[in-house]
C-alpha cells in the first residue's frame, strides 16, 4: 500500500520481547522517557501493521518527532491480546531495574541497538533533503544611506510640505489598505521591523503598542504624540512637523488603529510657531480630503487628531507630566504604576510616543519590516534622524542608517570637525542628558543604542553636540547643570535639592575654587540623585557631570591645583 511504513527486523519480532523493550529504552537515550513500556500495544485487530502505525503516532507526542522519523529510529512492539500476558513478566522485570543499572545496561548494549536502527533506516525509503541555505553574511559596515531608502525625503524643505507635495512623495498612498489589515497585523509588523522608540529611551515600539487593552471596558483609548522637543541640541522633530507634516498625520492614523485608539493628541512645543502653523494647515487638508475624521480614508474607522500647544516647560516632555499638562494641571510627573497604558489621559488607556516613531510607521508597513530591519545592527534596526551641531563645518539634520560610526557621520555629512578631526575634544552623542565621550572613544564608536550604552553613554535623541579644543568643557557642563536646575519641577527632593548643589559645585569647579576631595563629593551627589526620582530628569542632570568626572577628572584637578598655587603665591607676596 502506498505510503505504508516498511517493516523492520524488530517489527517481525526476531528477538525476545524483553530484549525488544530494552532496546526501545536504549533508543530513547534519556532516563525521563523510561515509560516507553507504553509501546507494548495490545490489539484485537488482525492488522498488526495498523497497530504499529498507531503506536508510532502515540510515541511521537512524547518525543516530539514525526511519525516518519519515529519509524526510522525507534522500536515499536505490537502483540495480540492473547499474547500480552506472556510479555508482562519480562516487562515488569525491566522496569523494576534501578535507573543507574538501566543506564549502565543501555551503554553496554548500545552497539547492538545502533546496528538495529541503522538496518531499519537503510530499509526505509526516504527522499533526500537538500542542505539548508547558508546564513547570510553578517553586516559589518553601516552608513552611506541611499536616497531611495530615505523615509524623510523633504527634511530640508526643498519641496511642497503640504498635501499635494506629500502625495507625490508617497504619503497617504493606499492607507485604507493598511488600516483594513487590522490592529494585530499592524502591531506584528512593527514588532518584526525592530523599531525602537526614537524619543530617547529606545523601548521596542511594537511591544509598547501591544500593551494597550485588546477589549474595551467602556473607556476610550488615546494616542498622544510627544512633540514637546525641548532637549538641548535636539532639532529633528521640528523638521518633520515643518517640512513633512502629512507623514506625521498619516502615522497617527496607522498607530492609532494599531492601538485601537479613536483620537490622537499632538502636544507640540509652544516655541515652535512655524511648525505649529504647518501642522495645523496639514490637518485641515487631511480632514477636507477625508483622510481623517469620520470614515478615515474610506476605511470605516473614525479617527480624530487634536493639536495642543505647550508653554515652554522642559519637564512636560516627560510622558506623564505631558498628560497632566494636557488635562490642564501643573506639568509634574506621575507615580507609576499605574502606567499610561492602563490609566493615562483622563484616566483612559493611552500610549505616549515620539514624533519620529509615529512618522516612520506607514513607510515600514508599505515597504515591509524586512526592509526596515535590514539597516543597522541587530536590535538597533532602521534609519534615524541625526541632528549634528556645535563645532562642525556644516551643522545639519540628516537621515542615516543606524549603527553608522560617529566619525563617519560627522565627516560625511558635516564636513568634519572645525579645524580637523585632531582638533576634536569631546562629543555629546545623544542630547544634553547623556554623558559626553572623549576623542579616543569617538574614533570608532557606533551610533546606536547598544554601542553607546557599552561605552557608558547613550543614543538618546541622536542629537550630536561636537566640542573642539577651544571649548571649556567644565563650563559647558556647568551650563547644562544650570539648565536642569532651572527646569526641575521640584516635586522630588533629590532632584529639587540635588540639581542646585550640582550647579553650585560646578560653578566653583569652573574656576578651581574647590578642594580635590570635592570631586568625589560631587560624584556622590550625582549618585544620590540618579535613580531616586519619579522621572528621569534627575538622571539627566546627573549623567553629564558623571561623564565629565569619568573622562576629564585631570582637568578638574588641574584647575584646583593651579588656583591653590596662585593663592599661595599671592599670600607669599603679601
Amino acid at each position: 500500500m502506498k505510503g505504508k511504513p516498511s517493516k523492520s527486523p524488530i517489527d517481525n519480532m526476531k528477538y525476545g520481547p524483553a530484549q525488544f523493550l530494552f532496546n526501545a529504552c536504549v533508543a530513547i537515550e534519556t532516563p525521563r522517557y523510561l515509560h516507553v513500556a507504553t509501546l507494548i500495544i495490545t490489539t484485537h485487530t488482525r492488522s498488526l501493521l495498523c497497530a504499529r502505525y498507531s503506536a508510532r503516532c502515540l510515541l511521537s507526542t512524547f518525543v516530539n518527532l514525526s511519525v516518519t522519523q519515529l519509524h526510522r529510529r525507534f522500536v515499536i512492539i505490537v502483540c495480540t491480546h492473547n499474547t500480552f500476558d506472556a510479555l508482562m513478566a519480562p516487562i515488569r522485570g525491566i522496569l523494576s531495574l534501578q535507573r543507574t543499572a538501566l543506564i549502565q545496561r543501555s551503554t553496554e548494549n548500545w552497539s547492538l541497538a545502533r546496528r538495529l536502527f541503522n538496518t531499519q533506516a537503510a530499509t526505509t525509503s526516504a527522499t533526500p533533503q537538500p542542505p539548508p541555505p547558508p546564513p547570510p553574511p553578517e553586516k559589518t559596515h553601516f552608513g552611506g544611506l541611499k536616497d531611495e531608502d530615505r523615509i524623510f525625503t523633504n527634511v530640508y524643505g526643498l519641496h511642497d510640505p503640504f498635501l499635494k507635495g506629500a502625495m507625490k512623495r508617497g504619503d497617504w498612498y493606499r492607507t485604507k489598505d493598511l488600516v483594513l489589515k487590522g490592529t494585530d497585523w499592524i502591531v506584528n509588523e512593527i514588532k518584526k521591523s525592530g523599531l525602537r522608540g526614537r524619543g530617547g529611551a529606545g523601548f521596542p515600539s511594537g511591544l509598547k503598542w501591544s500593551f494597550m487593552p485588546k477589549a474595551s471596558d467602556g473607556r476610550p483609548s488615546y494616542l498622544v504624540v510627544n512633540a514637546d522637543e525641548s532637549e538641548p541640541g535636539t532639532c529633528k522633530d521640528r523638521e518633520i512637523m515643518r517640512h513633512d507634516p502629512h507623514k506625521l498625520l498619516e502615522g497617527c492614523l496607522i498607530a492609532g488603529v494599531g492601538m485601537r485608539a479613536r483620537a490622537a493628541y499632538i502636544y507640540i512645543r509652544g516655541e515652535y510657531v512655524n511648525e505649529r502653523r504647518n501642522l495645523e494647515k496639514a490637518r485641515r487638508e487631511a480632514y477636507e480630503a477625508g483622510y481623517l475624521g469620520k470614515n478615515a480614508c474610506g476605511s470605516g474607522y473614525d479617527f480624530d487628531v487634536h493639536i495642543h500647544y505647550g508653554a515652554g516647560a522642559y519637564i512636560c516632555g516627560e510622558e506623564t507630566a505631558l498628560l497632566e499638562s494636557l488635562e490642564g494641571k501643573q506639568g509634574k510627573p506621575r507615580l507609576k504604576p499605574p502606567f499610561p497604558a492602563n490609566a493615562g489621559l483622563y484616566g483612559c488607556p493611552t500610549t505616549v510616543t515620539n514624533v519620529e516613531t509615529v512618522a516612520v510607521s506607514p513607510t515600514i508597513l508599505r515597504r515591509g519590516p524586512e526592509w526596515f530591519s535590514s539597516f543597522g545592527r541587530k536590535n538597533n534596526s532602521g534609519t534615524k534622524l541625526f541632528c549634528i551641531s556645535g563645532h562642525v563645518n556644516k551643522p545639519c539634520t540628516v537621515e542615516e542608517e543606524m549603527s553608522i560610526p560617529l566619525k563617519e557621520l560627522i565627516e560625511r555629512h558635516c564636513g568634519g570637525v572645525r579645524g580637523g578631526w585632531d582638533n576634536l575634544l569631546a562629543v555629546i552623542p545623544g542630547g544634553s542628558s547623556v554623558p559626553l565621550l572623549p576623542k579616543n572613544i569617538c574614533e570608532d564608536v557606533l551610533m546606536d543604542f547598544d554601542a553607546l550604552k557599552a561605552v557608558q553613554s547613550g543614543l538618546g535623541t541622536a542629537a550630536v553636540i561636537v566640542m573642539d579644543k577651544s571649548t571649556d568643557v567644565v563650563d559647558a557642563i556647568a551650563r547644562l547643570s544650570y539648565f536642569y536646575k532651572h527646569e526641575s519641577c521640584g516635586q522630588c527632593t533629590p532632584c529639587r535639592e540635588g540639581t542646585g548643589w550640582l550647579w553650585m559645585i560646578m560653578e566653583r569647579m569652573k574656576v578651581g575654587n574647590a578642594k580635590l576631595e570635592e570631586i568625589d563629593m560631587l560624584q556622590e551627589v550625582t549618585k544620590q540623585i540618579e535613580g531616586h526620582t519619579i522621572c528621569a530628569l534627575g538622571d539627566a542632570a546627573a549623567w553629564p557631570v558623571q561623564g565629565l568626572i569619568r573622562h576629564f577628572r585631570p582637568e578638574l584637578e588641574r584647575r584646583i591645583r593651579e588656583r591653590a598655587d596662585r593663592e599661595l603665591q599671592q599670600a607669599a607676596a603679601a
